[in-house]
């Protein structure tokens, strides 16, 4: 079973990459490109939206949400077109995405706003 799921983190890992990869080529359908560039940017950006450290919820992200991001997005692109991206994503290393990292400090910090205005207005 443990050996099932290793398996199962290292093909979405693949696939993650395939998904930049797709996100970036002009031969991918238009809604699978904004899905794979949005599942592929939040998967590898270093910052989760939700930190890991909160119990529960910390790893939801990384055991719900992106696996159906990831299938969503797989299941608009075509099949030969998906092969080639695995193909190319098998020899690619994992990058970092820096819109990711963006968008996750705009998150964070407009989280912070708004609480910040929640406690003046309340006081």
């Amino acid at each position: 079973m443990l050996e099932a799921a290793r398996s199962w983190a290292k093909a979405l890992k693949r696939d993650v990459v395939a998904l930049w990869i797709a996100a970036r080529d002009r031969r991918t359908p238009w809604l699978a490109k904004i899905l794979a560039a949005a599942v592929a940017a939040y998967a590898l950006s270093p910052i989760d939206l939700i930190p890991d450290f909160v119990p529960v919820l910390g790893y939801l992200d990384d055991l719900l949400i992106v696996p159906l991001g990831v299938l969503l997005a797989i299941k608009l692109i075509p099949g030969p077109l998906m092969a080639e991206f695995r193909a190319a994503a098998a020899l690619q290393n994992k990058p970092v995405s820096k819109a990711g990292l963006a968008f996750m400090v705009t998150v964070w910090l407009a989280g912070l706003a708004l609480l910040t205005w929640w406690f003046v207005v309340k006081l």
